[in-house]
């Protein structure tokens, strides 16, 4: 009979802890034992999907930068759409289903796309630095943005 009651506890807690396996022609698995606290701490099923959805994406913007020279910053595409590319600045949500982020275009205007979770589909790209910024170094949103992860 305990066999039974810890089967069931291990399928509970397995169900409440996110898992996360990528894999690529070259370089480490990143796996669910890379997690930040931050993200397995609360059980997926307590988090709005807005929330859910925003530190995921914290986490795939952050490993995206952790593959760019000096030369170029994160930027997203719009899949599926033809609004363009926002340099990304910014992001956030609102529950318990809006995701934000906050850019700009090439141009250098101010962006914000408002988007429903079930609407989410972006496409992470690299763009070179503004041509002002060249001298400094690239801006690590993605950093800035797990460290605030890590502060919730």
């Amino acid at each position: 009979m305990n066999d039974t009651i810890a089967t069931a506890a291990e399928a509970h807690e397995a169900d409440a802890i996110p898992r996360r396996i990528d894999v690529h022609t070259e370089g480490e698995a990143i796996t669910t034992d890379d997690l930040p606290e931050a993200v397995t701490k609360t059980p997926v099923k307590q988090k709005s999907p807005a929330e859910w959805a925003y530190e995921r994406l914290i986490l795939y913007i952050q490993n995206f930068e952790k593959q760019l020279d000096n030369e170029h910053e994160v930027a997203m595409g719009f899949a599926g759409g033809d609004a363009g590319v926002l340099r990304i600045e910014g992001l956030g949500f609102f529950d318990p289903d809006i995701v934000t982020f906050y850019g700009t275009d090439p141009t250098g205007a101010r962006t914000q796309l408002i988007q429903h979770v079930s609407q989410l589909s972006v496409i992470l790209r690299a763009l070179p630095k503004a041509a002002e910024e060249e001298n400094s170094p690239p801006r690590r949103i993605g950093f800035k943005l797990a460290s605030e992860l890590g502060a919730k």
